[in-house]
């Protein structure tokens, strides 16, 4: 568990795939018990109802047409489909992506659809189509995260608005989020996180700039290990949550 800077992560298998095998592996090996409550996805459970709040205190999801790019099993993407909104979910780990199909045919929902695809790809296909863009946990499992933010510019409609979380990088970061969350508490899957692709917010700042985005907000994202729940601080040194707006 050493703590290296952050280094520039290159796509070793495909160019054109900013995508690591390894982490769609981790997440893969997750998928029969992501939508377990108690189980390895648990903190995700916590987080989610936390996560939807900010969205919905943020922009109003009923009528919208919404993406949520690294959706996995489809927690957040549920949860904005509840709230009204049309949602798109893609991830490119196929396991996860088959528990959320058969997760919709049990919740009824309608207004989903879920795509083995990136965003990348679906960003040719697909431009400038969605007025809300959620990329959650995901900059910090991807080989290239400034290309993924990038593609997320070009997927928003005149307008949309973008959210993004991640994890901070920097000592604290690295005890809380990876040695007491993965060692020591047990929250996540040993391995879950990398220190050095970890994000500071004034990178994750740059690249959304330099993609065309406008600054909106930055909210921490706490957690209690005492009564086992997530909520919104003024801290960012961990967990954060990250709005950027395309231009009208």
């Amino acid at each position: 568990m050493q703590q290296p800077g952050r280094r520039d992560w290159k796509v070793d298998m495909n160019d054109t795939l900013n995508v690591d095998p390894a982490e769609l592996k981790k997440f893969d090996e997750l998928a029969s018990r992501w939508w377990d409550p108690e189980g390895e996805s648990k903190p995700l459970h916590r987080m989610n109802p936390v996560r939807l709040a900010y969205l919905q205190d943020r922009v109003n999801l009923a009528g919208k047409r919404c993406l949520d790019i690294g959706c996995g099993g489809g927690l957040l993407t549920e949860a904005m489909a509840r709230a009204g909104a049309d949602v798109t979910g893609i991830d490119l780990a196929t396991a996860p992506l088959s528990v959320a199909r058969m997760h919709l045919e049990e919740s009824g929902l309608h207004s989903i659809r879920y795509i083995d695809t990136s965003a990348e790809a679906l960003a040719e296909s697909e431009p400038a189509s969605f007025d809300v863009i959620t990329c959650m946990e995901v900059l910090e499992h991807v080989p290239d995260p400034a290309q993924l933010v990038a593609a997320c510019r070009r997927l928003a409609k005149p307008g949309a608005q973008v959210f993004f979380s991640t994890i901070n990088r920097n000592p604290k970061a690295f005890l809380l989020a990876i040695v007491a969350a993965e060692y020591i508490l047990g929250l996540l899957p040993r391995g879950t996180h990398e220190y050095a692709r970890l994000i500071k917010p004034s990178e994750l700042n740059r690249w959304s700039l330099t993609a065309g985005l406008q600054f909106r907000d930055l909210t921490g994202l706490h957690f209690n290990p005492l009564n086992d729940s997530f909520s919104l601080t003024d801290n960012v040194d961990v967990n954060y949550l990250i709005h950027f707006a395309a231009p009208e």
